[in-house]
């Protein structure tokens, strides 16, 4: 009752805490916050700039271009927290942008990564508490992305999700409302972009930042050939002389660069289905993989993994926005799928 009470005074926020994006929705109005995940500090310090403002679209324009004295930082890596004071600090910062008026502090529903500990969901937990939830629930985002990518997840077959993050990538197969089996590696967009700066510096003697590689990626990287190849300029430090150098590089060799993370993401998908019955596999023969996550968005990905797993593969409709999507229908409809969340103590 009292919770109920709570609900009508306040508000609910729904959070897709990335590693490259933080979304934030409130329940009746939608997503009302998508900024990068990134923090701006004084160098040495916990500080953040701009009296206390530089955080996300702000920060990520100072991302590479800030003099010595200025750092800027990703407070998650690999889909948990790694600084929690930043992270408090950008977390009660976005929570602002969403505020809505109302006498209670909101109730606040975080996706986390499947693979998560229970350590790491305690300082979620902790994190978004101290920025100014009154509670505070977790849900595992590859339900979070099946459900915001309209997957009959609640019948009695299967349907399998394949969500490639920032740092994370979540692989589920759910029938019945649970997931049956799942497997979370944390390698995503992130480990595709460091994969192409470690081969521009042995091919090229070239050193980029991620943010170069990230854009190289996304203008001409695919994962599988395309009709007609691409070239593209990338410009970095040259290794030996230190100097700035330009260089230009093919579709075909970024596409080489992201072999081994591609393969990781194979091998979990394949790792995943060996768990599954055979009745099972065989609804996925024709219902076939959905992606999610800005990772999926590489070009000719679903058709790669359709012929590495065997599996008819798809994109969902926005796969940037499935995860928070799917968090806000589960706090929307908070009495239907209560049972599939959990509180900071609880196990997923």
């Amino acid at each position: 009752m009292l919770h109920r009470l709570l609900g009508l005074l306040g508000y609910d926020l729904a959070i897709d805490l990335g590693t490259a994006n933080t979304l934030v929705s409130v329940v009746g109005e939608g997503l009302v916050v998508n900024e990068p995940s990134i923090v701006a500090v004084a160098e040495g310090t916990s500080r953040i700039l701009s009296g206390g403002c530089a955080i996300g679209h702000l920060a990520k324009q100072m991302q590479g271009r800030t003099p010595q004295s200025i750092e800027v930082v990703r407070p998650l890596g690999d889909g948990v927290i790694r600084d929690f004071e930043l992270c408090e600090a950008m977390l009660r910062y976005f929570m602002r942008k969403a505020h809505r008026p109302g006498l209670a502090r909101p109730r606040v529903l975080v996706a986390v990564p499947g693979g998560i500990t229970p350590v790491e969901r305690r300082a979620v937990f902790n994190s978004t508490q101290r920025a100014g939830a009154r509670e505070v629930l977790v849900v595992p985002e590859a339900k979070a992305a099946a459900i915001g990518s309209g997957l009959p997840i609640a019948e009695p077959v299967a349907s399998m999700i394949c969500d490639i993050g920032g740092g994370t990538t979540e692989v589920a197969v759910l029938s019945l409302g649970e997931i049956v089996a799942s497997q979370s590696v944390r390698t995503a967009g992130d480990a595709m972009d460091r994969a192409l700066v470690d081969y521009l510096r042995r091919h090229y003697n070239l050193r980029v930042g991620t943010s170069e590689a990230e854009r190289l990626r996304i203008e001409i990287g695919s994962a599988y050939p395309l009709e007609q190849e691409l070239v593209g300029e990338v410009r970095g430090v040259d290794a030996i002389g230190r100097l700035p150098r330009k260089a230009t590089i093919t579709s075909e060799e970024v596409r080489e660069s992201l072999a081994e993370p591609l393969g990781r993401i194979v091998e979990a998908i394949k790792h995943t289905l060996d768990r599954c019955s055979t009745d099972l596999v065989s609804d996925l023969a024709d219902n076939g993989l959905v992606l999610a996550g800005g990772g999926a968005l590489l070009p000719g990905l679903d058709r790669w993994l359709s012929e590495q797993t065997g599996l008819p593969t798809r994109l969902c409709g926005d796969p940037l926005t499935a995860v928070a999507r799917g968090t806000h229908v589960c706090l929307e409809h908070f009495d239907r799928w209560r049972g599939a969340l959990r509180s900071g103590d609880e196990d997923l």
